[in-house]
């Protein structure tokens, strides 16, 4: 039972209404996240601020924002981002394989993707902290400080719709990801 309960771009306080929109259009529904981040115009203009930074100033492409997305949704028990993402991933070119792999931490498909997904894994894991090891590997697999320093932004945005899944106990309303242990 959603703690925070579904707004309608219509019934949404006017400070998210545009934002509530906007989602409801990409979407093509207002999808249950949105509706409930839709209570606080704080809490969905953060959403969509922190998208929005990352889709004008990140490099990354759709895999690796997707794997990433994953990894993190993994780390945190996070059911609800685990079937967004699973779906989103499955439209960047990843198999269901290769999700499956990326959400258990078992990446052999891809060096660069390993390396990014375990920083990321790590990070949420840790309260930010990286091991020396695991950050090395992903230098060495070809990602620059540069990279790493975006990951952050994208870790963060998963972070944030992680926990607000948690937070306000928001209801399922895509197909379900999955099992791992399937």
């Amino acid at each position: 039972m959603p703690r925070i309960p579904a707004q309608t771009v219509a019934t949404a306080p006017e400070g998210s209404r545009e934002a509530a929109r906007k989602l409801e259009k990409k979407m093509g529904k207002l999808l249950n996240i949105h509706a409930g981040m839709a209570h606080s115009p704080a809490v969905i203009a953060s959403y969509t601020g922190i998208g929005a930074a990352i889709a004008a100033h990140g490099t990354f492409d759709a895999r690796i924002r997707e794997a990433i997305a994953l990894a993190v949704g993994n780390q945190n028990g996070c059911d609800y981002c685990q079937a967004a993402h699973t779906l989103s991933a499955r439209r960047a070119g990843l198999d269901d394989g290769q999700i499956l792999q990326i959400r258990a931490g078992e990446v052999d498909f891809d060096e660069k993707i390993e390396t990014i997904t375990a920083v990321a894994r790590e990070a949420a894991a840790n309260t930010g902290n990286v091991s020396a090891a695991t950050w090395e590997a992903a230098l060495s697999a070809g990602w620059s400080a540069d990279d790493l320093a975006e990951a952050f932004a994208h870790i963060a945005a998963n972070l944030f719709t992680n926990y607000f899944n948690h937070y306000a106990g928001t209801e399922l309303d895509l197909p379900p990801a999955p099992d791992l242990n399937a």
